[in-house]
């Protein structure tokens, strides 16, 4: 079984490490400790809450749906425009994410450095990288 510490998993969950410490005091995880003393909390228990947190947001009537099913949510940091096209960067959470679009959508979304955005990702063909240590 795959263990995470405390900052990893507050990492994947997008919450502090105080947040997954007082989930695991309030029983919501549950934790152990590791071979050096520290405290871990399984890597399944982290995925399965991921995903109930995931599928609590689902579709509110009225909205927009797409087939897309992976959004970020984050700031743009840094916008580099020509004549024709844009290359708009978003800082989500630990996560820098790059996007090509027309310089025409930027001036009719009217995006600018430090606006909210929300980065859409759809791709048929995504890689999967680990370091192959499952504890």
């Amino acid at each position: 079984m795959a263990y995470l510490r405390i900052s990893e998993a507050a990492g994947y969950l997008g919450v502090s490490d105080d947040s997954v410490r007082r989930w695991i005091t309030n029983g919501k995880l549950s934790a152990t400790t590791d071979e050096t003393g520290r405290q871990v909390v399984s890597g399944a228990e982290v995925a399965a809450l991921a995903q109930a947190a995931a599928d609590g947001r689902s579709h509110v009537p009225g909205e927009l749906t797409s087939s897309a099913r992976n959004k970020l949510n984050g700031l743009v940091t840094k916008i580099v425009s020509d004549k024709v096209m844009s290359q708009v960067e978003l800082q989500c959470g630990p996560f820098r994410v790059v996007s090509l679009i027309s310089t025409e959508a930027v001036q009719e979304l009217d995006i600018e450095v430090g606006s909210p955005a929300i980065a859409t990702v759809k791709a048929t063909n995504v890689v999967i990288e680990t370091t192959g240590l499952s504890s």
